[in-house]
């Protein structure tokens, strides 16, 4: 007579996978429910406004994200994730498009993530993604460039303000205004385009650009 434990072993195995996908359902919930409740209430909303969006207890959060902000991390991560399989797909645009193409797809999953934004740029725990990124935005540039598709004199640090200027924009038209970032946008191409006449000002030096962003994070810190 087979014992006891070989008996179980059909109906536990299906089990486990059961837990697993449940687990990872409940994940997923999570973390689309928390990209929603901070995108209306901003980072200060507190985890259990989560749960309850979720339709899970607070107890099933804190098994998968011991803390809130394990839970934004997750978020930001997921993010600079996404970042970087649109600008390298973007690279794949023929004719010097692709930095068009990337500034369009950046913009809409901004938006789509507007309740972390201000985490997003400034963890410190993606800074190997965003360095990613950075490099492949340079090279769409440079790209663009060859293809005379933006001015030769615009640089890696003027497509820096211009994703930080669309952020502005989606964080505060929120759900009022879903085209207002991609008019400004639109106008921002427009003036990258080439031209005869050359900028008065010379670009933001990259130095200029990590130190705002530090000092975005430290007023971020101070805040939380």
């Amino acid at each position: 007579m087979p014992s006891p434990s070989l008996e179980n072993q059909p109906e536990s195995a299906p089990r486990e996978k059961r837990l697993r996908r449940d687990a990872a359902a409940n994940r997923e919930r999570l973390l689309e429910a928390a990209r929603s409740v901070f995108a209306e209430h901003g980072l200060e909303a507190s985890v259990e406004d989560v749960a309850h969006a979720a339709g899970v207890g607070v107890g099933t959060l804190y098994r998968r994200f011991p803390t809130k902000d394990a839970l934004i991390a997750e978020l930001v991560r997921e993010f600079m994730e996404k970042v970087v399989t649109l600008v390298t797909e973007a690279a794949q645009s023929p004719a010097g498009r692709g930095l068009e193409t990337f500034i369009y797809a950046l913009g809409e999953v901004q938006a789509a993530n507007r309740g972390c934004l201000a985490r997003i740029w400034t963890d410190q725990t993606t800074t190997g993604l965003r360095d990613v990124y950075r490099e492949h935005i340079a090279a769409l540039l440079k790209d663009a460039k060859a293809h005379d598709a933006v001015r030769v004199d615009a640089s890696v640090t003027d497509l820096d303000i211009l994703f930080w200027s669309l952020r502005g924009i989606i964080e505060t038209t929120g759900d009022l205004s879903r085209t207002a970032w991609r008019r400004q946008a639109a106008i921002s191409l427009a003036g990258l385009r080439p031209s005869p006449i050359a900028l008065a000002d010379p670009p933001v030096a990259e130095e200029i650009i990590h130190r705002s962003r530090q000092s975005t994070l430290v007023h971020s810190e101070r805040g939380s």
